[in-house]
């Protein structure tokens, strides 16, 4: 399920617009003297389609107010984390420039570029993260727990590995 979150200026809506996917919706339940108490948790991975991306995490007593906070949550994140370097082949970037992998707990999400055309190869969670990074072409495999908060998160990490050619020369102090 993914939203255009568009800005409210309309000359810098392309420059604002976020795009949301939620990953997983999960039912909790309290066992209370009058019976059973339901409570809902939304994890929601909120992108810009050009190398931002960030997650969110809400809990409400019902559905709609827990999806809604975790979009706000990942709104607020996304614009504090940095931008993911993609490469792309004469046009926009369409995939990743190198072989990486992200860990998080038990989790563990290898990162492999692929060539135009080959699509998003991964799993749910490595999947809506990737799309709200604008990923269009990878291959993926993912390793150990499938938590699906520990995926993204691990996802997250390990695009922000990713380093273009120039920044490992700089780092480096040699010209490629």
């Amino acid at each position: 399920m993914a939203r255009d979150r568009g800005g409210r200026d309309d000359r810098d809506s392309r420059d604002n617009a976020l795009v949301d996917f939620v990953v997983k919706i999960k039912r909790s339940a309290c066992v209370v003297k009058g019976g059973r108490r339901f409570s809902f948790n939304a994890l929601v991975v909120v992108g810009d389609k050009r190398g931002r991306v960030a997650f969110g995490y809400g809990k409400a007593n019902e559905v709609p107010p827990s999806v809604e906070k975790a979009i706000k949550e990942g709104e607020a994140n996304v614009h504090r984390t940095r931008k993911v370097a993609l490469r792309g082949s004469g046009g926009p970037p369409t995939t990743i420039p190198h072989r990486v992998i992200g860990r998080y707990g038990a989790s563990k999400v290898v990162l492999v570029p692929a060539g135009p055309g080959t699509g998003v190869k991964a799993g749910p969670g490595v999947r809506e993260v990737l799309a709200a990074a604008g990923v269009t072409d990878i291959l993926t495999k993912v390793h150990g727990s499938t938590n699906p908060l520990n995926l993204v998160k691990a996802t997250i990490q390990g695009l922000l590995q990713l380093r273009t050619r120039d920044e490992v020369a700089r780092l480096r102090g040699v010209a490629l």
